[in-house]
């Protein structure tokens, strides 16, 4: 899950000073990194030349905080082997859909001819800190991204609005991201249900059960280290409890397509970044994102410079290609011709009606 908050204080020390021991041994590396910029991403000082904003102001920048799904934390704690290459799977994860963020959510806003306009704009530098448990020391793998609110060579601050519209299009885009980076890293299958559900092919929902992350208080800020967490984690195990694990669709089932089509029911116009959200949840096992996102340019060239808020739409019919979703599902377009498309035929009953057949 994906959640933007507003950051007003320059004070970084909270994150650059936590060295994350939990994920010793798992994560290459120490916890932060810089995407852009340089200097040590542990150093207050220089994590927070990040926070760039105007004297005008109040917000100086943004923690985007990006947390797995419960059942991938947790295979932290149940298959210490695959921990590096699960760890190593979010990172590039995230990565990717703070790059959607760039490329589609960063706007600022002028007044041009009388008119308010929106223009793209990039963040000038991104540090991130990877984290491996909760506060109550639950398996919690999450990253922090802190970004500026005056993107790069500019003299106003972005337009928030847009960075909260495009959160949820980003979060989906990690999670089938990661759904797809685990699946080809590690023996586990993630998967999403219907519904909506993160799951993991063979994984007891008992330990969803035992570390449900919610707590009536928040806890205390502990710095745990590697050998701290196996042992809460030893120790919790012994309260573990079979429920059994979900059955996962047929493989053969990569897409859902009914999925995909209900997700544009009732709009007026679909964006892109409603069909990467549509997209992005009904890859039932996940898909890389740089394909996705080359699918979604080559089937809605429309859209492929869609930003912002007052970004172009497309009618409702002209998003769900029903018959191209069917065929083909989520794998990516080998080709720029759309003719080549097999499009579900469609005719006009004498009321106006469209129906398929």
């Amino acid at each position: 899950m994906i959640r933007i908050y507003v950051r007003r204080s320059r004070d970084v020390e909270y994150l650059a000073t936590d060295r994350a021991g939990e994920l010793d041994e798992l994560r290459d590396g120490p916890p932060g990194r810089w995407w852009r910029g340089r200097g040590d991403p542990h150093d207050p000082r220089d994590a927070a030349r990040v926070l760039t904003s105007t004297d005008r102001a109040g917000v100086v920048g943004y923690d985007v905080v990006i947390a797995a799904p419960r059942p991938i934390s947790i295979l932290l704690a149940v298959d210490r082997a695959s921990g590096a290459d699960v760890v190593a799977a979010h990172q590039r994860a995230a990565r990717a859909a703070v790059e959607y963020l760039d490329d589609h959510a960063l706007v600022v806003r002028r007044q041009r001819a009388g008119e308010r306009r929106e223009e793209g704009a990039h963040w000038s530098d991104i540090v991130s800190y990877t984290h491996g448990v909760n506060r109550h020391g639950e398996p919690h793998l999450h990253d922090h991204v802190l970004v500026g609110a005056r993107p790069r060579g500019e003299s106003v601050v972005l337009d928030s609005r847009s960075l909260f519209a495009h959160a949820v299009a980003a979060d989906a885009l990690y999670r089938t991201s990661l759904r797809h980076e685990v699946a080809a890293a590690t023996s586990w299958t993630p998967w999403r249900s219907f519904g909506g559900v993160e799951h993991v092919i063979d994984l007891d929902e008992g330990y969803r059960a035992l570390w449900g992350g919610h707590h009536h208080d928040r806890g205390a800020k502990l710095h745990w280290s590697s050998e701290d967490a196996r042992r809460a984690w030893r120790a919790d195990l012994v309260r573990f409890t079979a429920h059994g694990a979900v059955p996962a669709p047929s493989p053969v089932r990569r897409f859902d397509e009914h999925a995909y089509a209900a997700a544009f029911e009732g709009r007026a116009s679909v964006t892109r970044r409603d069909v990467v959200t549509a997209w992005s949840d009904a890859a039932v096992f996940g898909q890389d994102a740089v394909a996705l996102s080359r699918s979604v340019d080559l089937l809605y060239p429309a859209l492929r410079d869609s930003r912002g808020l007052q970004a172009t739409g497309i009618g409702v019919a002209d998003a769900r290609l029903t018959g191209v979703v069917r065929d083909h599902g989520p794998r990516p377009v080998e080709f720029d011709d759309l003719a080549q498309w097999r499009y579900r035929s469609r005719e006009r009953s004498r009321d106006g009606v469209e129906r398929s057949r």
